[in-house]
């Protein structure tokens, strides 16, 4: 990361927020190490981008929807036997240098060799399904960024789920976004083969007004 301001650095990192960025250790050194060793000391979630600890902000709603679809998701691959999902501390260095944590995530058992669920802290892994909800403090650069990661890494969708205007971005390649409203359908595709779930319901689970008179 070649980058000689506090601006560049932000900028490189999408246009994020400068609270989101952790100064010690200094940019440009971090390690995975160093992403551990806050989680378990501190409970904070941070990824690591380019030697760069980048906090992962997620707000309380948001988390909700995130444990929605855990939940959705966990009980339809446990019914058909796919694989694993992983909750927003499921940490996966997708590249080298580069641990990313999608606040959900389905990995299939073809990519893990004897059903083995790996047991190191951040194992060698990219999901076939990497979900975002998106929160205040992303932005769509920063999104956009994450999306093209995803992708360079093997991922094979990627959803990107917006509380506040009930919207989803649905992605099969980086260039390639399915716009989708609170009326449409959120579809596993070829990953997940017979899962949909519509946008509005999965909101509305998660505000509790679901299933309500």
């Amino acid at each position: 990361m070649d980058v000689l301001t506090m601006a560049d650095l932000l900028d490189q990192l999408g246009d994020i927020p400068p609270q989101r960025v952790r100064l010690r250790p200094a940019p440009g050194t971090a390690t995975e190490q160093d992403v551990i060793d806050i989680h378990d000391r501190e409970n904070r979630l941070f990824e690591l981008v380019d030697g760069v600890l980048v906090e992962k902000v997620m707000g309380f709603f948001e988390s909700r929807v995130a444990a929605v679809l855990i939940q959705l998701l966990g009980n339809f691959t446990d019914l058909h036997n796919l694989g694993i999902v992983l909750a927003p501390d499921g940490m996966m260095r997708i590249a080298p240098h580069l641990v990313r944590m999608p606040d959900v995530s389905f990995v299939s058992w073809n990519r893990l060799p004897g059903h083995q669920v790996p047991r190191a802290p951040i194992p060698d892994l990219a999901p076939d399904l990497a979900i975002e909800v998106l929160s205040e403090g992303n932005t769509q650069k920063e999104m956009a960024r994450k999306v093209r990661e995803y992708f360079d890494a093997g991922v094979r969708l990627v959803w990107l789920v917006d509380p506040e205007t009930r919207t989803a971005g649905v992605f099969t390649s980086p260039e390639s976004r399915l716009a989708t409203n609170e009326e449409q359908m959120l579809a596993g595709g070829d990953v997940l083969p017979g899962f949909a779930l519509r946008l509005g319901e999965l909101l509305d689970r998660a505000s509790g007004t679901h299933g309500r008179a």
